[in-house]
């Protein structure tokens, strides 16, 4: 199960990491894609703020775990994560023809959801770097 959580928590880490990237310091490549019109609608500074929650909560997923620095942090990470992908899920589902982020976002949401179980109560990381 550790080794499962671990490569979850690196996956996840690379995804929110280089979405959070994008969304925080790349806004004008990023909203200029296909399909990212929406970026515009949130605007700038908000995709930035949202760029950085992301961005943190993806250190978090890794950083505590890795090195046992409050490892608690972990689970808390991912859980503001989930927050995150529930509240662009919600966005997501009041515009029009956007099903598709919708279900994305709730996929992710649920695997971050398993780091935060799977952390908090199941399996605790054992600190590689102690």
């Amino acid at each position: 199960m550790d080794i499962a959580l671990w490569i979850l928590q690196i996956l996840l880490a690379l995804t929110f990491v280089g979405a959070g990237v994008s969304h925080a310091f790349r806004f004008d490549q990023f909203a200029a894609r296909p399909r990212m019109a929406w970026a515009t609608d949130v605007g700038r500074e908000r995709m930035r703020l949202i760029g950085l929650a992301e961005i943190a909560g993806g250190i978090g997923l890794i950083v505590p775990a890795v090195t046992g620095i409050l490892p608690w942090l972990t689970p808390l990470a991912a859980a503001g994560l989930v927050l995150v992908m529930l509240a662009a899920a919600a966005f997501h589902a009041r515009r029009r023809g956007e099903v598709s982020n919708v279900a994305i976002n709730l996929v992710i949401g649920a695997l971050a959801l398993l780091v935060v179980v799977g952390r908090a109560f199941i399996q605790p990381a054992t600190p590689i770097l102690s």
